[in-house]
């Protein structure tokens, strides 16, 4: 008698996980046509209408990659924190942050240069973001809290501390009541090389190289990489786990608050609350889909921000909900992580070991 057993594999799949992959994007836009067709709108072309919308044309490729930019950023940061095993789930606050202190250069020096005012933006970004990360850490540290839940909850602190801003001592005063701040001045705006695609992309070609080389080439990085397979391994050969735990969230925080900075600069010109939109919890989704590969970051963050520019495409042409972008970002993650279980293990036919005749005489 034959039988179905789960066998890990010897080899790796090769192109067959680049086929798993396609096979479950797939299935996942099914599920969506399907969902669209249950709210009773036409499910095969909406899903066309949302490819189309997403990278069917030069301007939706250009939102596209707008998008894609601060999502590469803070999943390049979510990336790091995870090869540690520690769980950082607040990047939307310190994306967030980020923009803040960005925007605190700009309102305190309205005055400096360009070549003096986009660098100090960026590190007052970094700054506010990798401060604001390092708190869950401290906590997880001295505090022995879980990283998940005080992370997360300062999300909503930061959108709260940013409320307060745009409503307060930031708002603009010619701004017919409405809640942000003045208009940049041009040296504070980041420029345009590609149509609307700003030069923030060049930032994440760097930080994208800059990272695959921490990890890859230096001491420190084969740190982070031993702590998040083995903890106790790592104190016991001396390396400084705790000091290793809060730097990775600083990294993190200091890349998603990078990408609050450059997308207040070059894509709002002001800070306002609008500025939050989701990259952050975008953000962890495409680092679990990359496997915290920074090659595949770029091409899920890519995915992903084509996926929120269709469905925007789908709320325009067929009233869909704005919710329906994060159910079929759920749907992707779902289809796609189940699809990589495959990359490990396989199923085989294997013969039923028959009962010993000890069994048998015993069960008689």
């Amino acid at each position: 008698m034959r039988t179905w057993k789960v066998t890990r594999r010897t080899e790796p799949l090769g192109w067959g996980s680049f086929l798993l992959f396609i096979m479950a994007f797939g299935i996942s836009l099914a599920i969506s046509g399907f969902l669209l067709f249950l709210q009773g709108k036409p499910g095969l072309g909406g899903i066309l209408l949302l490819l189309e919308g997403g990278f069917g044309h030069g301007y939706s490729l250009e939102d596209t990659f707008l998008k894609a930019i601060p999502i590469f950023l803070c999943a390049a940061g979510v990336a790091v924190c995870f090869r540690m095993q520690v769980w950082n789930i607040g990047v939307e606050g310190q994306y967030v942050m980020g923009a803040a202190g960005a925007t605190w250069v700009v309102l305190t020096f309205p005055d400096a240069p360009m070549w003096a005012m986009l660098p100090a933006m960026g590190i007052g970004a970094m700054v506010a973001g990798g401060l604001w990360a390092s708190l869950p850490a401290l906590l997880r540290l001295y505090a022995h809290m879980n990283e998940i839940i005080s992370s997360l909850m300062l999300n909503y602190i930061a959108l709260v501390i940013l409320q307060r801003l745009v409503y307060g001592p930031w708002k603009d005063p010619d701004g017919a009541g409405f809640p942000h701040t003045m208009v940049f001045p041009d040296p504070a705006v980041i420029g345009t090389f590609l149509g609307r695609i700003h030069y923030g992309l060049l930032a994440c070609l760097v930080c994208g190289l800059g990272l695959v080389f921490f990890l890859k080439r230096t001491r420190l990085g084969f740190e982070v990489t031993v702590g998040g397979e083995n903890a106790t391994a790592a104190r016991y050969a001396g390396m400084p786990y705790a000091r290793l735990v809060l730097f990775v969230f600083v990294v993190c925080g200091a890349l998603a608050g990078l990408a609050g900075g450059i997308e207040t600069s070059a894509v709002l010109h002001r800070l306002s609350m609008n500025i939050s939109v989701g990259y952050g919890y975008t953000a962890i989704v495409v680092a679990w889909l990359a496997r915290l590969r920074v090659g595949r970051i770029a091409l899920f963050a890519f995915l992903l921000a084509g996926l929120r520019v269709g469905v925007e495409n789908l709320q325009l042409e067929l009233g869909v909900p704005a919710a329906f972008a994060g159910m079929m970002e759920g749907c992707i993650l779902l289809t796609v992580l189940a699809a990589q279980f495959f990359d490990n293990y396989a199923l085989r036919r294997v013969q039923a070991q028959p009962a010993a005749a000890g069994q048998k005489g015993a069960g008689a």
